[in-house]
């Protein structure tokens, strides 16, 4: 590698001290970068073109990796403005957990020698993608890295959610909501509300109600081929949401229907050490 993009997270500390470090040490080394110019505008809604943080047309083409500046949430914003370009991205993380992110701003010599001299590895991480669909015949559409959760604005009252799969209708749930979780997710939203871990290599979607207010109600592993319709039955106008990666959302009502499924498009992250999946999720978490 020898192109690289940078997205930093301004917001975060240390984050021009960190950029100066990997300005000065690509330069020493011969590399090119560019750094993405955020501007006034940029944190609002997803934009006509599809972006909300970062145009994909600004990134050259010839760019042969991205690198995120601050949290998992950026390595995530960028993840999704920039699908479909086949670039793999790496985090550096300047937040706390960091679990998707290969080290921190301490870090950035290694990380940097690692990438120019080709001692690492790649991973695809499959996407979701969401379609709602309201009464009045209003649509939205989204993609996700980490999950689709359909949920109650008002977090003490539950929904009330019908779940079809392949046109087959599987249950109702009472709860404060549901989410539709990639292996990358699981380790999120997903996990904090009782879901399973699973490897980011695999395949499935998982779906988790939030609070069910039911007592046999689990985590389903689905596969990832599957159609998931979820339909709201209960709750007047704009209660609920449709909310994807806990950033963008659209409000739901009752009777609008968002169908979830595997997007067409991945994300390439970049691995570093020769950590396991699960040597990962135990240093990361043991401090929680």
């Amino acid at each position: 590698m020898k192109k690289f993009y940078i997205i930093a997270n301004e917001d975060k500390q240390n984050t021009k001290r960190t950029l100066k470090r990997i300005g000065e040490y690509l330069s020493l080394k011969g590399a090119s970068w560019m750094v993405h110019e955020s501007r006034e505008g940029d944190e609002g809604q997803r934009s006509d073109q599809g972006f909300k943080y970062t145009d994909p047309e600004k990134v050259p083409e010839d760019t042969d990796c991205v690198i995120t500046l601050g949290g998992d949430g950026t390595l995530i914003q960028a993840a999704r403005d920039l699908a479909g370009l086949n670039i793999p991205i790496l985090g550096i993380n300047l937040g706390t957990l960091g679990y998707l992110t290969q080290g921190n701003g301490q870090d950035v010599p290694e990380i940097l020698e690692a990438l120019l001299s080709g001692h690492y590895v790649l991973e695809r991480r499959m996407m979701l993608e969401g379609r709602a669909e309201g009464v009045d015949g209003a649509r939205f559409r989204d993609i996700a890295l980490n999950e689709i959760v359909v949920t109650r604005k008002d977090s003490m009252k539950v929904t009330k959610l019908s779940i079809s799969v392949n046109g087959r209708f599987f249950s109702s749930y009472t709860a404060n909501g549901v989410i539709l979780s990639t292996p990358t997710g699981s380790t999120a939203y997903n996990l904090s509300a009782g879901g399973p871990i699973a490897a980011p290599n695999c395949r499935i979607m998982i779906l988790t109600p939030i609070c069910s207010h039911t007592l046999n109600m689990r985590s389903i592993v689905l596969c990832a081929d599957d159609t998931v319709r979820i339909e709201i039955v209960d709750g007047g106008e704009g209660e609920q949401a449709a909310v994807f990666d806990g950033d963008t959302a659209v409000d739901m009502s009752r009777g609008d229907v968002i169908e979830i499924s595997r997007s067409t498009v991945e994300t390439t992250m970049v691995k570093l050490n020769d950590d396991s999946f699960l040597d990962n999720v135990r240093n990361k978490m043991a401090g929680i």
